[in-house]
């Protein structure tokens, strides 16, 4: 498996090459989607959010025009800038590099800029 290659599962635990073209990324978002814990793990449902609201994803593939990020880590995006996809029973998600506003990974040297969250 290289950089722009990953392998979805698949039935039978067969798994399905996928190459992601361009500038484009496949993330997984798990959890329901909207619905988030709380520090205490208290669960707040979708319903309660009140404004825009960003979301944390895994790197699932990678096209190979990509710069800033690879298989396995965390981004953050606007939910409303996404495509949608299913691959065998599975949600995706589609995003360009520039739809990013944010990725965190153990790789990242602690002299970037990073995240303050």
């Amino acid at each position: 498996m290289t950089k722009e290659t990953a392998s979805l599962p698949g039935p039978d635990d067969e798994r399905l090459p996928i190459k992601m073209l361009n500038d484009r990324i496949l993330v997984s978002v798990e959890g329901a989607e909207g619905e988030r814990r709380s520090s205490g793990g208290i669960l707040i449902p979708a319903t309660a959010q009140l404004g825009k609201r960003l979301t944390w994803a895994i790197v699932v593939a990678v096209g190979p025009n990509v710069r800033a990020m690879e298989i396995d880590d965390q981004v953050l995006f606007n939910p409303e800038d996404r495509y949608e996809v299913e691959v065998r029973g599975t949600d995706y998600i589609i995003l360009r590099e520039r739809d990013i506003h944010a990725v965190a990974a153990e790789r990242l040297e602690e002299s970037s800029t990073g995240l303050y969250l």
